[in-house]
């Protein structure tokens, strides 16, 4: 029965996740089609600040929900309500600081002006994202995947028919207007994607008095477990946020033009990264599946399980991992000319394409960390991983490696974090 509920479980992830990620190729190629590199580009170098900017927003509160309904010592309609008491002051302190500083970081920092109002949409979407990552906490907790999965293709769906139809009118006026249409489209996705939650909401789901009155313990329930675990995710976003900084203003620095930089950073993120992490769907759908399990199995101390659901979870991820990395290397050029019309990004591909059979194992090995209480753990590995990826790429950057000083960072970063983890888990579990 554990088994059964797991595989199914990851099943249904998997194959939601592959039609979501279908979908989401099928954004990229028509969205790349008619607004072409430049706006890519411009899209690539403010998303390490979108991405940023989410992580602070949801505060990691989808992975506390979904620990703390598993193990079902409170009500869920008190967590839910007290997660969403925390999510609105956050929220609210992120969208005045963005609309304070949005023109500082894209002026000083990324030195792109064309930036800044890329940046004050982006604040403008976070709540519905918020909102949306609350409900989807609550149903991994219930282990219910399927409204996880029917709000992910409905969201991709929407973006489809909102690109067909408006994009090819916004691009008329400009490049600004195009990418801003994209980043506010995920105000009608996420709108849809809450709708779809609420529809499969219980119907015993009844809210008491009690529920909606803040209560303190459960902040603290909730914070303890999102807090460590959002200041893992927050590390490796800062160290996403600076990455272009760092490596825009070295690069200048060291002699490069703006324009190499723009394009060759595009094409490292949006091409060949992005076809990199394609199988990073299956990779997330075993962590959804196996955090809530763990955990249970960990809370009741049957370590058995634990270890038999991180073996599973770790051998399917690598298995995964290196059928995907060994077909994107050898066809490499045809997929890239068939998703995006382009070639570039190939040769980063040929480079980044063997050590990511090691990036696969971060998702499962990291989950596990986190899922038997060991967040701060997890968060050391990544910042320090995140320290020596930027110190790295920064001295390669002022030897002249161009684009190659964050690719061969890339490489360094994902051997460490990956050896560190592992070397954790051995003494923790066997």
């Amino acid at each position: 029965m554990r088994n059964n509920k797991f595989f199914i479980s990851t099943l249904i992830l998997m194959c939601s996740g592959l039609i979501t990620k279908i979908l989401g190729f099928i954004i990229r190629i028509i969205y790349t089609r008619i607004v072409g590199e430049e706006a890519i580009s411009l899209y690539t170098i403010v998303t390490p600040t979108y991405s940023l900017l989410i992580t602070f927003a949801t505060l990691a509160l989808p992975l506390a929900i979904s620990k703390l309904v598993a193990e079902n010592k409170k009500r869920p309609q008190k967590i839910l309500i007290n997660s969403g008491f925390i999510i609105m002051l956050v929220n609210i302190a992120i969208i005045l600081i963005v609309f304070l500083c949005g023109e500082y970081i894209a002026v000083n920092l990324l030195k792109e002006p064309r930036a800044t109002k890329l940046i004050y949409a982006m604040a403008l979407t976070i709540p519905f994202i918020s909102i949306s990552s609350i409900l989807k906490g609550y149903f991994f907790g219930k282990q219910k995947m399927f409204p996880n999965a029917l709000s992910n293709i409905i969201e991709q769906i929407i973006r489809i028919i909102l690109i067909i139809l408006i994009i090819p009118k916004l691009i008329e006026k400009s490049i600004i207007y195009a990418v801003i249409g994209l980043i506010l489209m995920s105000i009608a996705s996420e709108t849809a994607s809450i709708i779809t939650f609420l529809c499969f909401a219980p119907k015993k789901f009844t809210i008491k008095k009690s529920d909606i009155k803040p209560d303190l313990g459960t902040f603290n329930d909730i914070l303890s477990i999102s807090v460590p675990t959002v200041s893992s995710r927050l590390v490796g976003n800062i160290g996403f946020f600076f990455e272009p900084i760092l490596l825009t203003n070295i690069l200048l620095y060291s002699g490069f033009s703006n324009n190499y930089i723009l394009a060759n950073y595009g094409a490292y993120n949006a091409y060949a990264i992005s076809l990199l992490t394609l199988p990073s769907f299956f990779i997330m759908a075993i962590c959804s599946s196996i955090v809530p399990e763990i955990s249970k199995f960990y809370c009741h101390n049957n370590l058995t399980w634990v270890r038999k659901r991180f073996k599973q979870a770790t051998i399917l991820s690598f298995i995964i991992g290196l059928l995907f990395s060994l077909l994107i290397m050898a066809f490499r050029d045809s997929l890239l000319s068939l998703l995006y019309k382009t070639t570039t990004g190939s040769e980063f591909i040929k480079v980044l394409g063997p050590i990511f059979v090691l990036f696969y194992l971060e998702g499962p090995l990291t989950s596990t960390m986190q899922a038997i209480g060991k967040a701060k753990t997890s968060f050391a590995i990544t910042f320090l991983g995140i320290v020596v990826k930027l110190s790295v790429m920064s001295l390669l950057s002022f030897a002249g490696l161009g684009i190659y000083a964050l690719i061969y960072a890339e490489i360094i970063n994902i051997i460490f974090v990956v050896s560190l983890n592992s070397i954790f888990i051995k003494k923790y579990l066997f």
